[in-house]
Order: structure tokens, then sequence, then C-alpha cells
């Protein structure tokens, strides 16, 4: 059921990107590199899909339904089949859904954008069909923030106890890991375009590895999870986090340093989930 936008455009901004956290526990330093067994494997056949345009474009966002845990803690939820694309992340920098100066949405309009980056932040390694690269925290919550008030639905960052389950439903195992992730030892130090190996059994592509994934700690903190281009295939599992660094932005010359944008992490993207 699509959420009403209060009256107030900022406010609604605010309050519908809030995401509620689990309470389940993650280690703040990179988990010890050992897979967890993936649950029984999704049927194809009952997946429920369904594409959420940009209005103002002629883009739009492809989601797969993920059924919820069998002990009811995790809800049911709705995740991007691929990591958020630099397609979609350029209409939200730019303004490219906007016509003199308004989309029509002004909710969407008064929420906070992330600011050009004054570099190249897709590193070179590709732009349109890739994964959006050098992303902060901030950043990709801006994102959602922006996404929610233009379409009406609550987008958010997934909890670690969610990618957690994404990641036990998605019958990859360490011999299968080459046909789904772009990792050290094929991705060739750089991001490969999105969806370009096999999905998984839930229907998502590059849950594991090509970029590491923004999820929210229980204490609110964001963490990077899934592996990335530079992770050897071993390192990768379901509990592997990392937090937040100050390092991920230690060589950007700007003072005060970007809050949007990591020059020192190319390899830090998001994917984005929806609770309706």
């Amino acid at each position: 059921m699509r959420i009403t936008l209060l009256a107030s455009t900022v406010l609604a901004c605010s309050l519908i990107g809030f995401g509620l956290l689990s309470n389940l526990s993650v280690s703040a330093d990179e988990a010890a590199a050992t897979s967890a067994a993936p649950s029984a494997a999704p049927s194809t056949a009952t997946r429920e899909s369904r594409k959420e345009p940009i209005a103002g474009t002629t883009l739009e966002i492809e989601l797969v339904k993920v059924a919820g845990s069998a002990d009811g803690s995790l809800k049911s939820l709705w995740v991007a089949r691929t990591e958020t694309l630099w397609d979609w992340q350029d209409i939200c920098i730019y303004k490219r859904d906007q016509k003199d100066g308004a989309s029509g949405n002004a909710a969407a309009d008064a929420c906070t954008r992330p600011t050009k980056p004054y570099t190249a932040a897709d590193r070179g390694f590709g732009h349109s069909g890739f994964p959006a690269v050098s992303i902060s925290f901030s950043s990709a919550k801006a994102f959602c923030d922006w996404l929610s008030a233009k379409t009406g639905r609550r987008y958010r960052l997934p909890t670690v106890a969610e990618r957690k389950h994404l990641c036990a439903q998605s019958g990859i195992t360490a011999e299968s890991m080459k046909d789904h992730a772009w990792t050290f030892e094929n991705a060739k130090d750089a991001t490969r375009k999105a969806g370009s190996l096999k999905p998984d059994a839930s229907g998502l592509f590059d849950l594991y590895g090509n970029v590491r994934e923004w999820c929210v700690a229980p204490d609110g903190t964001g963490v990077l999870m899934g592996g990335g281009f530079e992770d050897p295939a071993a390192s990768i599992a379901c509990d592997t986090a990392l937090a937040d660094s100050e390092d991920w932005n230690a060589s950007d010359p700007q003072f005060p340093k970007s809050i949007w944008w990591l020059a020192d992490g190319p390899w830090a993207g998001f994917r984005i989930v929806c609770d309706e």
C-alpha cells in the first residue's frame, strides 16, 4: 500500500527514508570468511517481480520479492535485482527528472541530494549499466530518501539481518561463487556491468562481489557487506562486514571533506529494498 506523503515536503523526505534496525549483532571488523549453508532455493516458478518507474525519465528499477524468514522474524522484502546503477544515481544527482527546475513532485524536489562529484567518480570502470561506486553511507541513504519521496513507497537500505537472509536464500556456495560474483579472481581490478553473471536462486544479480553494499547495523551506522571486485572469493561470506571508516576518504583534497563521495572507496556501492 503506497504511503501518504506528508504536507511538509522536507519532513516527508526525512521520515520515509528512516529504516527499522535489526536486533541481531554484527562485528564492526571483517568477520572470518566462513560460508553459511544456503537454505532451500526459492522456486523460480512462483517468483514475484515488479518494475518501479522513475517519473520524469524513461528508466525503471526492477525488483523481486524475497520471502521472509521461516520463524517470522523477518518479513518478505522487495529487493532490487541489481546494485544501484549510475543511470539511476545520475538522475538523483543531476536532477534529470526535472524540467525548468521542478519535477512536479514537491516532496522529491525538496529532498537533499548528493552534490556532484568533483572528479570522475566511476573511476573509468564504466558508467551506463554499471554499479555506482565511491558512494558514502550518507549518499546511499539520501538516494533512498529521494526515491521514496518520488515514488510514494518506502525505499531504504537493507539491515544486516536482512542481508544475511538474502545471502542464505541465494543458493550460492563456495564452489558456485565464480558463476555469480565478480571477485579478485575474475574482475580484472574493476567493476563489471551489472547482471552480466548468473542470478542467484532469488533472482538477484551480484549479491556477492562487484561492489560492496551498504547495510544498516543495529546501532544505525553503515557497514559494507557482500565483498567487492578486489576481494578474493574465499574471503567473502554472509557475515563479512566492514564498518564505515574515515580512511575511505582520506585522500579527498576538499575541505571539509565530502560527506557524499569516498575518494578511497572505489568498491563502495549499495542495493535498495522496499517493504511494500
